[in-house]
């Protein structure tokens, strides 16, 4: 049902409320992706749009649109869009010439496309839409391309939720729920695969970054890294005494998780679960318009791996996560200067 839709006016105000498509009871809410250059735009249509019981959490949903165009400079993402585009047709949904003509077709979206430099450009399309949105990662190529975003979602007053799943692995679910106590640090490991348009570990190494942040929450200080051929590694030191550490790997055996310490045990984060659990959060995003993750966590791990990146540049020497973000914040004013005030 699309009631679910319409979400509390003192998050969206009434310019969004009016936006959105007419409640219509008992037909689904229509769902559009943005970006076939990604095998999660086929994996979570299908998920969508397969029959569910009517106490299913992806109940009364349908994606019903796509825009396949995606990445035209990255080729592992451009490579797949003719591919990944049968899918869909196959599946009965409908293929769209613009992102215009999909959001007059849609409640909600799916920002798939890969390429994180093209993110900006594609939200502030759905923002003045007035659609929800979820932007799959990374959310910008940068920390500025992000701040962008999220500052361009705040000035429409639409709702978007941006997350890696591994967050809503069962494992790195419990440790935030306090299964160990309270948690004193954590080293996550993930792979990483490296994308010369995007700050490092923005491209891949987000799965390993959010996980660290599913564990330890906000506080990073300063962060100081190295980085081989092989692989990546990132320390960072929370306000409060705390060190939590992610490792990207690019050789010999691989995998997502880690290890937390925490006051009452020291355990193993746990498997990857899968893309269903992320797909229940982005289902009741879309139903209540409230992102399951303060924005202020979201920006901060992007800020960790942007500090990351300045500390490989410079040599491996703590940098500061005030210090990117102070300069990120003078370059999303800049990408936002089109915006009316």
């Amino acid at each position: 049902m699309r009631v679910g839709l319409v979400v509390a006016t003192a998050f969206l105000g009434m310019s969004v409320l009016s936006s959105v498509a007419t409640v219509v009871a008992d037909e689904p809410v229509r769902i559009g992706i943005i970006g076939l250059d990604t095998s999660h735009s086929p994996a979570f249509a299908k998920e969508f749009n397969a029959e569910h019981s009517a106490d299913d959490p992806l109940a009364g949903f349908r994606v019903v649109a796509a825009y396949p165009f995606g990445s035209k400079s990255i080729e592992s993402s451009s490579s797949r869009i003719p591919g990944y585009t049968e899918q869909l047709e196959s599946m009965g949904i409908e293929i769209v010439d613009s992102i215009s003509d999909l959001l007059s077709k849609v409640d909600c979206v799916l920002l798939e496309t890969n390429d994180g430099t093209l993110h900006h450009e594609q939200a502030l399309q759905v923002f003045e839409a007035g659609k929800p949105v979820f932007i799959d990662k990374p959310v910008g190529s940068d920390l500025a391309e992000t701040l962008a975003i999220y500052a361009a979602a705040k000035h429409f007053d639409v709702p978007m939720f941006s997350s890696s799943s591994l967050r809503y692995s069962n494992g790195a679910q419990a440790i935030r729920s306090g299964s160990v106590g309270k948690v004193l640090g954590c080293s996550a490991h993930s792979p990483c695969k490296i994308e010369p348009s995007h700050v490092d570990l923005y491209w891949y190494g987000i799965h390993g970054v959010e996980t660290l942040y599913t564990c330890m929450g906000v506080g990073c200080d300063t962060v100081s890294h190295t980085s081989t051929d092989d692989f990546e590694f990132a320390v960072g030191r929370w306000s409060d005494g705390r060190i939590g550490t992610f490792r990207g790997i690019r050789a010999g055996s691989s995998g997502y998780g880690g290890m937390v310490y925490g006051e009452k045990a020291v355990r193993e984060i746990g498997k990857y679960d899968g893309y269903r659990p992320l797909l229940v959060e982005i289902a009741k995003f879309f139903r209540t318009g409230e992102s399951p993750i303060d924005a202020a966590e979201t920006i901060e791990l992007y800020a960790f791996m942007q500090a990351a990146y300045e500390s490989k540049r410079q040599g491996g020497i703590p940098v500061e996560i005030e210090a990117v973000m102070q300069s990120a914040e003078k370059q999303a004013k800049m990408l936002n200067s089109s915006l009316s005030n």
